[in-house]
C-alpha cells in the first residue's frame, strides 16, 4: 500500500473514532504543512467552520518569525480558543489527523487548552 494510502486510512481511523466519542461537540481539527499550521473549530452535524485560525493571518505572520515552530502552533492555538469561547464553545474533541500527538500539533492543543477550551 502505498504511503498517500496509508496517510488517508490513518485520517479515517482517526476522525471515524473522534465523530464517535463526539457525543455532538464540534471538532478541533488541525493540519501542518511544511511551513504553516491550521486549526478549526468544525461542527460536524452543520458542516460549518465555527472559528479558524492560521499562521498565514497578518497579524500573526507579524508577531511570528516562522509558523513552523512550536511557539507557533501554541500561539495558534490560543487563538483558536480565545475565538471559540467568544462564540459560547468551551467544550470541543480535538482531531489530530492523522499526525502523531508531539510538537506543533501537540503545542496547539496545549495552547488551545491554556485559552479555556475543555477536551
Amino acid at each position: 500500500m502505498s504511503k498517500d494510502k496509508q496517510a488517508l486510512r490513518r485520517v479515517a481511523r482517526v476522525r471515524r473514532t473522534i465523530r464517535a466519542r463526539a457525543n455532538g461537540k464540534p471538532r478541533l481539527s488541525v493540519f501542518r504543512s511544511s511551513k504553516q499550521i491550521y486549526a478549526q473549530i468544525i461542527d460536524d452535524a452543520k458542516g460549518e467552520t465555527l472559528a479558524a485560525a492560521s499562521t498565514l493571518e497578518k497579524d500573526t505572520r507579524a508577531s511570528l518569525k516562522t509558523g513552523a515552530t512550536v511557539d507557533a502552533a501554541k500561539t495558534i492555538g490560543k487563538l483558536i480558543a480565545e475565538r471559540a469561547v467568544a462564540k459560547g464553545i468551551k467544550d470541543v474533541v480535538f482531531d489530530r489527523g492523522g499526525y502523531i500527538y508531539h510538537g506543533r500539533v501537540k503545542a496547539v492543543a496545549e495552547g488551545a487548552r491554556e485559552g479555556g477550551l475543555n477536551f
